[in-house]
């Protein structure tokens, strides 16, 4: 669950990128971890209404990382990307792709800032294209990354 000081924001920077931030009440190497720890994504990545399991990820530069979402019904999605900075615990920047639409994949750069004993995580997410982000949004990223963000929340209190 959360509360209002610490919901997800998101902030439109070009017609390619925009940044989603938010304070999580966690030290910055623990937020980290649970980042980069394949043990902690299936208790955070994606909505609640579905099973993420991680096929590979494999943390340091040119690494790459595949997440598979599973629906009630068996419907697989699979996402996947290459890690192309890995600064512990400072900074991620990975691309990302969505299987269902091959091509359009995008880069991420992650940052975490320690502020008074919590963390400000900051994802911004550099499209290919103004369509690509637009598509993006359409699909209700938003609404996921949120959920996905609140789920982080939570893992985090129960890590402390």
């Amino acid at each position: 669950m959360t509360d209002g000081s610490n919901a997800t924001t998101f902030k439109t920077l070009s017609d390619r990128e925009i940044a989603m931030e938010r304070v999580f009440d966690a030290p910055r190497e623990l937020v980290f971890a649970a980042y980069t720890d394949p043990a902690h994504i299936p208790h955070w990545w994606g909505p609640r209404g579905l099973t993420t399991t991680v096929d590979t990820m494999d943390v340091r530069p040119g690494g790459t990382w595949r997440f598979v979402h599973r629906d009630q019904d068996g419907a697989e999605y699979g996402f996947h990307g290459e890690y192309r900075e890995v600064v512990p615990p400072e900074r991620l920047v990975s691309t990302f792709e969505f299987e269902g639409m091959p091509g359009h994949v995008l880069v991420d750069t992650a940052t975490f800032t320690e502020v008074d004993g919590k963390t400000k995580v900051t994802v911004t997410s550099l499209f290919a294209s103004g369509e690509d982000l637009q598509g993006m949004m359409d699909s209700g990223m938003e609404a996921g990354a949120r959920e996905s963000w609140d789920r982080l929340a939570e893992l985090l209190s129960t890590l402390r």
